[in-house]
């Protein structure tokens, strides 16, 4: 294969001109992207993209690059614009070095679908039926199906060469009654016959029923139940606060709570790349480590921060597999599901609240976790379990380790969950939370 061939003449070059560690990922693939608008299919999409990125280092100086054009002239252009780059780069003096190989590596599970590959018409026939069904209770619906595949090529200067084939399905529909009532579904599969996109419809399509006639709330402290869609957003974000990069940087309210109590005994996140049909599950992290599932929050304790292996060395610790190609990070965290059924959930609200999407998570203060989220698609006014009124012009502001430790239960039933909000697949239950704080946005 001629990338894979200049791929390894690119890492050969960067030796021999001096660099100490070298890191290659060569990443080959094909998207389809079918948009719908108004219940009418507005854009069909497909492309190609080949990307090699780049990390090299030389006395703990570090660049990152990339290359497009593969062949040997452009890789020695390129292997001599580093080295001249590294040269006028101040020194990283926390930098440790990359993994050592070789390494094996477990058979992924599910990951890979010779049917997702060979999608095409099928693809728009799947996006009319999802919209049919919009169609019969509500007004108009826009959306989403994207279809992935490609192939993935890891090379560095310790010893390591990898290979990694995947495929994947993503599904978004938002529909709407009005301007004020609308409801949001989204699905994940890396297998075809595994996509959900009828109950996603079927779920966006229930949310903009009940949210017909908004009322405008009233803000204070209530009991909370998160769907999946509102409290991936949240858990994502902690997954972040627990890369060590973050707390390093300032950027993490998880600074000296190893070891510590911060969440409910009931709580349970761990990062986990292993999932079968996981749109998150990889078999080796960017240095080329395996990937495993880490531990973050154990029984309501916390862990573990997410290394890779310069950190993991810095800190005596072996790494959890985590890197990016500059920073650990998660690669699938998963909040572990409890024993309530979601209408058990309902049953335990005298006076609350039920949200079931969220978006502009944002943090006001990273070091001690002061958050904000706006609900969207939906917030209904829950007495004695029951949905009263639908609710609009509310905001949750919140800190992330008061909300951890207000986790009170937690349904049975997991969902993945990829969306405009929560870019990193996470897997999360609906969610019971005490003593949320709710005001109105400013």
């Amino acid at each position: 294969m001629k990338h894979e061939e200049i791929t390894q003449f690119l890492l050969e070059e960067l030796k021999r001109k001096g660099a100490d560690d070298v890191v290659l990922q060569l990443g080959c693939g094909e998207t389809t992207l079918i948009k719908f608008v108004n219940n009418k299919i507005s854009t069909t999409k497909t492309w190609e993209s080949t990307n090699l990125s780049i990390f090299a280092t030389k006395n703990q100086r570090i660049v990152t690059s990339s290359l497009r054009t593969f062949d040997k002239e452009t890789a020695k252009k390129c292997a001599e614009h580093i080295l001249k780059s590294l040269s006028k780069m101040q020194a990283n003096k926390d930098y440790q070095g990359i993994a050592q190989g070789p390494f094996k590596y477990r058979e992924e599970k599910e990951c890979y679908d010779p049917k997702i590959e060979s999608l095409s018409e099928e693809m728009v026939d799947m996006v009319k039926q999802a919209i049919d069904i919009a169609k019969k209770k509500t007004k108009r619906c826009s959306g989403t199906l994207e279809k992935t595949s490609g192939q993935s090529y890891l090379l560095t200067s310790n010893n390591v060469q990898a290979r990694e084939k995947g495929t994947g399905l993503y599904f978004a529909i938002r529909t709407l009654i009005d301007k004020n009532s609308s409801g949001y579904g989204s699905c994940v599969s890396r297998m075809k016959n595994k996509i959900k996109i009828q109950q996603a419809t079927e779920h966006a399509t229930q949310i903009a029923q009940l949210s017909k006639g908004p009322k405008i709330a009233m803000s204070g402290n209530f009991d909370v139940i998160f769907a999946p869609h509102a409290i991936s957003a949240i858990v994502d974000r902690f997954a972040d606060n627990a890369s060590i990069f973050s707390v390093e940087s300032g950027l993490s309210c998880l600074k000296d709570q190893l070891g510590k109590t911060i969440a409910n005994p009931l709580v349970n996140i761990y990062d986990d790349p292993t999932i079968t049909n996981g749109y998150g599950s990889t078999p080796y992290d960017a240095e080329g480590t395996p990937t495993q599932r880490t531990s973050i929050i154990e029984k309501g304790v916390f862990k573990n921060y997410l290394h890779n292996a310069s950190t993991a060395k810095r800190y005596k610790v072996k790494s959890t597999g985590n890197a990016g190609l500059i920073s650990p990070r998660a690669f699938s965290p998963v909040l572990k599901e409890g024993n309530y059924s979601k209408e058990e959930l309902f049953k335990e609200i005298k006076k609350g609240i039920y949200i079931t999407n969220v978006w502009y998570t944002r943090f006001q203060n990273h070091e001690t976790g002061d958050f904000s989220t706006i609900p969207r698609d939906g917030a209904f006014y829950i007495e004695n379990g029951k949905i009263k009124k639908p609710l609009k012009d509310i905001r949750i502001s919140e800190n992330m380790l008061k909300v951890l430790k207000n986790i009170s239960a937690l349904g049975k039933e997991a969902t993945q969950i990829k969306s405009w909000e929560v870019e990193t697949p996470t897997t999360v239950p609906y969610t019971l939370i005490k003593n949320v704080n709710i005001t109105k946005p400013n």
